[in-house]
């Protein structure tokens, strides 16, 4: 299987080079040539080994091939429960079991893996390209930290993330350096890209991305949809529809995979903040990136979401994408009413990415839907103590693995949002290619 750009000015690629790349040549985000159907409906198994199942089909030419059970293993080694809340055809997707409590776990462990088993023992360094709004850089340092022949560079927004955020991204030293830029993520976002697609720059330093522009990030978060719808259609004999709280788009461009690969996915909704780049398409305005606002929800500040490009290749025109998914914006007045609310309501504290979900459910509800839908909680509540804990009144303790992190020191060194202070921070320090 080949993958292309959604560009189209890259020729087609094997995986392997895609995963290496992360960015496609043209400035595009690769997306597999054709998506494949699973063989046969899946059974109740462990998340790992669905995992191995959703993606060896886009393994079948890789050098990957016969290891992709070991890497699935050890990726996915942490459950994805699907909780009931306390309201009827109601429920959570709790997706942040894993080392960093955030869903990106998930994926991060996994292009770890694969990255790894993918390098040459004599290769020049990688250096790892993060831009973050949030949880991502965490995910992907604890995913990268000490490994051999990698070196992470974290880019997040100064001061628009919660401390608790801010602490996790600079916690590791060793091969993880945290670049706190002066800007918002879209900055960080972009910097992150013209380092990607910077040829010069690559000729001399190997370079990777772990965003959700990666296909080694978008693939395996297929599973868990996969995983979870296969095991409720097997207990209820009907499709389990999700709603996706979103800010770049890669865990709702996951569920669609996981849809279009046959598994029993009912219904998309995507639930955002205030940031309504989204929900203002979705209504039938021109797709238009707008300026990034600040927001309790801060890692779905996005203005300019970079797997709308995936969107719309798999797509044949705007009007077939917005008969296929909705999305609706959340402001910060209401996600406090629903983290509030949320403990009497559905027996659950949840963070306030989860709670724009939460608020899509009532709207839904509201409007007379009784079908099963599973909000998806993105982040565990304890990542953002202190908006959720002076709203529902009490302390919510952190996991053993967020409290560990917390524990150690951290820091962040300052940076210009400019490509040239990136690229001499990219490049001091590193192992240079001689050209």
């Amino acid at each position: 299987m080949n993958f292309l750009s959604t560009r189209g000015q890259t020729a087609p690629t094997a995986l392997d080079a895609a995963l290496a790349a992360g960015l496609a040549p043209d400035g595009g985000l690769y997306v597999p040539e054709t998506i494949p159907t699973l063989d046969r409906p899946l059974p109740a198994r462990a998340l790992h080994e669905t995992a191995h199942a959703v993606l060896a089909p886009y393994f079948v030419d890789s050098a990957l091939r016969d290891r992709l059970g070991a890497i699935c293993a050890q990726a996915f080694s942490f459950d994805a429960p699907l909780r009931p809340l306390s309201q009827p055809d109601s429920w959570l997707l709790e997706l942040f079991h894993g080392p960093t409590a955030a869903f990106k776990d998930y994926a991060a462990r996994f292009l770890g893996g694969a990255l790894s088993a993918l390098r040459a023992p004599d290769a020049p360094d990688t250096t790892i390209v993060v831009a973050t709004s949030g949880d991502t850089g965490a995910a992907v340092a604890a995913a990268f930290h000490r490994r051999p022949g990698f070196r992470v560079l974290i880019l997040y927004p100064d001061g628009r993330v919660s401390p608790r955020q801010a602490h996790g991204l600079g916690c590791w030293g060793d091969n993880v350096q945290a670049l706190r830029v002066d800007g918002d993520f879209d900055a960080c976002q972009r910097l992150a890209k013209q380092a990607l697609s910077d040829e010069a720059l690559r000729a001399q330093l190997p370079l990777s991305s772990a965003n959700s522009i990666s296909l080694g990030r978008l693939l395996p978060q297929a599973a868990y949809y996969a995983h979870t719808a296969a095991r409720y259609y097997a207990d209820h004999g009907e499709p389990l529809n999700f709603i996706v709280p979103t800010g770049n788009l890669g865990n709702a461009c996951a569920a669609l995979v996981a849809k279009r690969m046959g598994a029993p996915v009912g219904e998309l909704r995507l639930s955002t903040n205030a940031n309504d780049t989204l929900p203002r398409y979705f209504a039938g305005a021109d797709y238009s990136a707008q300026p990034t606002r600040a927001t309790l929800a801060n890692a779905m500040d996005v203005g300019a979401p970079s797997n709308f490009e995936r969107l719309r290749h798999w797509h044949r025109d705007d009007a077939e994408l917005r008969a296929a998914i909705h999305a609706e914006g959340v402001d910060d007045a209401t996600i406090e009413q629903t983290i509030r609310a949320a403990p009497q309501r559905y027996g659950i504290v949840p963070c306030p990415h989860t709670a724009t979900g939460l608020r899509v459910l009532e709207t839904l509800r509201a409007q007379g839907d009784e079908r099963p839908w599973a909000v998806v909680a993105t982040a565990h509540p304890s990542k953002f103590d202190s908006i959720v804990e002076p709203l529902v009144g009490h302390a919510v303790q952190p996991p053993p693995a967020l409290a560990e992190s917390l524990a150690r020191p951290a820091s962040a060194e300052p940076m210009a949002a400019n490509y040239a202070a990136l690229r001499e921070r990219l490049l001091a320090g590193a192992t240079v290619v001689a050209l």
